[in-house]
């Protein structure tokens, strides 16, 4: 977060939002979009980026001021977690290399994330919004990360709505592989700086 401040040279807002269980995925979104919309009052402009659990906060705010008819200038996504139903066949495929993360512990969290609402809602399960005039994207991901597949749906379901995406995949790279102290690390620290600088 210091290096995106530094580099990009803007300010850095970072939501210190509850945690299981003291609250749920549409509790956390409606404080992340109210903070938002204070800022957009503002006249600030604002870029929005998560990591994992992050990720599926950020996408499910975009989704929701989407619907309010903002469009932010880019959304930036690190290993998002996407789809709460954990129901992506190609899950099996990766998950005996992934060394972090699994279905079973996944599924027990999204039971209670999603508290009152379905595990298919977009404020829990963004993966199933629809994405059209979200705005641009970028998705970090690494092929280590049982979150890789719901990814790789999200990028094809995204391109297909109209929505430009800047795609990075990290081949043998584990769940937010763009925070590790690595060389894969750096260049994907790089990528997420990149996407949220102002343009010029």
């Amino acid at each position: 977060m210091a290096r995106i401040a530094r580099e990009t040279n803007q300010r850095v807002i970072v939501p210190i939002y509850p945690l299981l269980p003291f609250s749920t995925a549409r509790e956390v979104c409606d404080g992340v979009v109210e903070l938002i919309r204070v800022e957009l009052d503002s006249d600030h402009q604002v870029r929005l980026a998560g990591d994992s659990s992050g990720g599926q906060i950020s996408l499910s705010a975009a989704l929701r001021l989407r619907d309010e008819g903002v469009t932010l200038p880019t959304t930036t996504l690190l290993a998002p977690a996407l789809d709460l139903t954990w129901e992506n066949p190609q899950i099996d495929v990766v998950q005996p290399s992934d060394p972090w993360l699994g279905r079973p512990g996944g599924r027990i969290l999204a039971e209670h994330w999603s508290g009152d609402d379905e595990l298919v809602d977009p404020v829990v399960s963004p993966l199933y919004g629809d994405l059209g005039g979200i705005g641009p994207l970028t998705i970090l991901t690494g092929t280590r990360d049982v979150l890789n597949p719901d990814e790789h749906v999200l990028k094809d379901n995204a391109r297909a709505a109209g929505v430009p995406v800047e795609w990075h995949e990290g081949e043998g790279q584990l769940h937010v592989y763009a925070l590790l102290p690595t060389k894969a690390g750096e260049q994907g620290a790089k990528a997420i700086v990149e996407s949220l600088r102002p343009s010029t």
